[in-house]
């Protein structure tokens, strides 16, 4: 019933609302719908938001070779080659204009992560060869202008000059690296080390498991740090716990396709501790908690709720053990009764209170797109049948 359900819910209302918000007229999707589902067809288009449609329709095409999910991953493609590349200084714009003129020139780790993740899977769905060189150029841009000696660097100017990076910090500091930038790069560098095997993206995901184990998981208290200066020294004392039941399985799948028996003894142990850490702090039975800043944020977010079933199910998948299984289904079990918007055709709510209270915060944005509930069905659309 619990994976029927799942896949009902990808086929019948996920696929179906975003392909509806595709721009014919313009190319790539619209960048804004309001809470009570008022479409701007004139807001601008976020890199992250394309980005993030990229990836959700090559793997939905990828997945159920349903010709609609190509069609759509191609209208994302062709608007993050032809508009949100930088054709002067290279990268990828954080945003542009409606009609594909650049809106937002500035370039960021965060949003570069992204592009080359949705390339990367795009390659996979269309075998586009054009699609995996622009995902190599980005991942060099990276390597050569978004980072220094320790790691990853967050935000620049379009030229790639410093600036400060209010677009990731928040909880009142300014951050120079932040833990969520960290973990996206790996994804976007797993995805394409999955796709090609080239030996240099694999050198620099080993890299990014050391950062993750020496310098971003606080070991006495079982979690990841969030926000840093250049040492790592944390700047916020605050407990993510979305981020880290996502670190949880997301890191191990990293782990999984570098397939390297070294990595594997010494990251596996700390993304354990990030799992049952975060469920004894932050899971009431029914769904996650947001974060916990000296006391819990107990709103239910779309994404972390999202998060939380792949982390079960993955954690099913490898121990056998039903309890996690049971809470994964009990989390859905939530989703369905408050965070599933019905009127919008089954995408969800972006938040709401625990009795289901909704926010009122946009259904599509920058930030609100298909990757995390589509990736959700996904993955356990793929564990689990």
């Amino acid at each position: 019933m619990f994976t029927e359900e799942i896949r009902k819910h990808l086929v019948n209302d996920l696929i179906p609302f975003w392909d509806r918000i595709r721009d014919d007229e313009y190319g790539g999707f619209y960048g804004f719908m309001d809470a009570d589902l008022v479409l701007d067809k004139k807001a601008k288009k976020g890199g992250i938001l394309n980005s993030r449609i990229l990836w959700f329709f090559s793997n939905a095409y990828l997945l159920l070779k349903d010709e609609r999910c190509l069609r759509d991953a191609k209208q994302a493609y062709e608007i993050l080659r032809d508009a949100f590349v930088d054709q002067e200084y290279g990268g990828i714009y954080w945003s542009v204009t409606y009609d594909k003129k650049p809106a937002d020139d500035q370039k960021h780790a965060y949003n570069t992560a992204f592009a080359i993740y949705g390339l990367s899977s795009y390659y996979d769905a269309s075998g586009d060869p054009e699609a995996l060189r622009l995902a190599m150029t980005l991942f060099h841009t990276v390597e050569e202008k978004m980072r220094d000696e320790g790691g990853y660097l967050e935000s620049f100017c379009r030229d790639f000059g410093p600036l400060d990076n209010e677009k990731l910090s928040e909880h009142g500091v300014n951050a120079e690296r932040t833990m969520n930038t960290l973990l996206h790069m790996l994804e976007a560098y797993t995805e394409l080390y999955r796709v090609t095997h080239d030996p240099e993206v694999a050198s620099h995901i080993r890299e990014m498991l050391d950062i993750l184990h020496d310098k971003v998981y606080n070991a006495e208290k079982r979690r990841l740090e969030c926000f840093f200066d250049l040492e790592y020294h944390s700047l916020v004392d605050l407990h993510s716990y979305g981020h880290d039941i996502e670190a949880s399985w997301l890191v191990e799948r990293t782990l999984e396709i570098l397939s390297e028996q070294e990595y594997t003894d010494k990251v596996l142990p700390i993304l354990h501790a990030l799992r049952d850490c975060t469920l004894e702090q932050g899971f009431n039975g029914e769904y996650l908690y947001n974060e916990c800043e000296k006391e819990d944020d107990k709103t239910a977010v779309w994404w972390v709720q999202a998060e939380t079933i792949v982390a079960l199910v993955n954690a099913y998948e490898k121990s056998g053990d039903e309890a996690y299984l049971q809470k994964a289904e009990k989390v859905w079990e939530f989703v369905r009764k408050y965070l599933i918007n019905y009127e919008a055709g089954g995408e969800w709510h972006s938040e709401t209170d625990p009795d289901g209270t909704d926010h009122k915060r946009p259904m599509v944005s920058l930030w609100k797109c298909p990757y995390h509930n589509g990736r959700m069905c996904m993955e356990v659309l793929k564990r689990l049948v």
